[in-house]
């Protein structure tokens, strides 16, 4: 484990992930651990992200990939396989069933396909912790592994942490077009209402391809 962070640090405590469209957020900052709150019951479907979410065509096709089947962070513990996410019968983006597995969002480019790919989970549950309890932890420089269909493994490296209020999300930023192979994950965070048994706010990792 890593000495230039706590063992225990948890930025914001996260229940499940909902995406809104909006603008600019804060960088996550690293602070002393809050009580953990009862994460909001149920899972609720997210909004599909609006506008293309693939660079435009280049000149050479780019040689295929294969489909993620799981996702490895060794820094924070994270083990999993990778479930498929589509779209709700309403057209909203589905979020994990479980909340001890991942998904990727088959409406993005595979990783390590030019483009944003798109990876949601949930950190705690009733019961206990997450898939992604720890992914506050994580900071620039940290390694993510995918690995594929057919054996391949590709390498990302995280270049920024941030969180963001619901309401003010940077759809673009996070779904848009991007000139390179780039991952996204994606839960929610912030401060617990307990009126509506939601979180307030989305942190989202940001990463590029490396290997």
């Amino acid at each position: 484990m890593s000495t230039r962070r706590p063992a225990a640090a948890l930025a914001l405590a996260v229940g499940l992930v909902v995406i809104a469209g909006g603008t600019a957020g804060l960088l996550l900052t690293r602070h002393s651990t809050p009580a953990m709150r009862p994460a909001a019951a149920g899972v609720a479907a997210l909004p599909a992200p609006t506008g293309p979410i693939v660079a435009p065509p280049q000149s050479a096709a780019p040689k295929p990939v294969a489909s993620p089947v799981s996702l490895t962070i060794p820094l924070i513990g994270v083990q999993t396989h990778l479930i498929t996410l589509g779209l709700t019968t309403t057209g909203e983006l589905q979020v994990p069933s479980s909340f001890s597995v991942a998904g990727w969002y088959t409406g993005s480019p595979r990783p390590g396909a030019i483009g944003s790919s798109i990876i949601v989970g949930h950190i705690d549950s009733h019961s206990g912790p997450g898939v992604f309890y720890r992914l506050p932890d994580l900071a620039a420089g940290d390694k993510i592994y995918v690995k594929r269909a057919d054996g391949t493994l590709v390498e990302f490296r995280v270049t920024s942490v941030r969180t963001y209020l619901k309401d003010r999300f940077p759809t673009q930023d996070v779904y848009g077009a991007v000139p390179d192979a780039e991952l996204r994950l994606i839960t929610c965070g912030g401060a617990f209402d307990p009126g509506t048994g939601h979180y307030l706010s989305n942190i989202v990792v940001y990463a590029t391809e490396v290997s």
